[in-house]
């Protein structure tokens, strides 16, 4: 019996990782100069609310999301909003925006004391919710991409959205095993 494994991810000089599926978001700009990224920011997501597999992520974060589709897409679909990456909950992964480049994943934020977080980290989306847990696969992606970016940036801190904007959001949510990435 054998068993596939799944290739090393690397994050090459341009902040592109080498297994990930590339589909770039107009809603990145630059960091501003010698800005050192080091922080993770782990989120979850699902369009629509707590519907997996579809397409609505990726609409989303290259603005094609049709307000027609779903009652949910009508009240976003104005949104300028991406992230790096994208963990769908089969462990595949898809990569929007370079690490070199700030992705609008956080949105108004602070961590000890530093505003604006997306100029100094990366934002991973995970394909889920507040109510139920993750799948082994998405750990198995998330422990390779977060070795993977801390051997490329001074990676110091690994947050929840919810420790960044407490009160504001929740994700990644009670069914986040932290320990599953330590």
């Amino acid at each position: 019996m054998s068993f596939a494994t799944v290739p090393t991810i690397e994050i090459d000089p341009s902040g592109y990782a080498n297994t990930a599926q590339l589909i770039l978001s107009p809603n990145q700009d630059a960091r501003p100069p010698a800005t050192e990224v080091d922080m993770i920011v782990i989120h979850n997501i699902s369009l629509p609310p707590h519907h997996y597999g579809g397409q609505g992520i990726m609409q989303l974060f290259t603005n094609q999301l049709d307000p027609q589709e779903h009652p949910y897409y009508a009240e976003i679909a104005q949104l300028k909003v991406s992230s790096h990456f994208l963990i769908r909950r089969t462990g595949e992964l898809i990569q929007f925006v370079s690490c070199e480049q700030r992705a609008w994943h956080a949105g108004l934020s602070q961590w000890q004391g530093r505003e604006r977080c997306n100029d100094f980290s990366i934002g991973i989306e995970l394909e889920g919710s507040d109510i139920e847990a993750f799948e082994a696969e998405q750990y198995s992606i998330l422990q390779m991409l977060i070795k993977a970016l801390q051997k490329r940036y001074p990676i110091r801190h690994i947050v929840g959205h919810s420790d960044i904007a407490p009160g504001r959001k929740t994700d990644p949510g009670p069914f986040f095993d932290w320990q599953k990435i330590s």
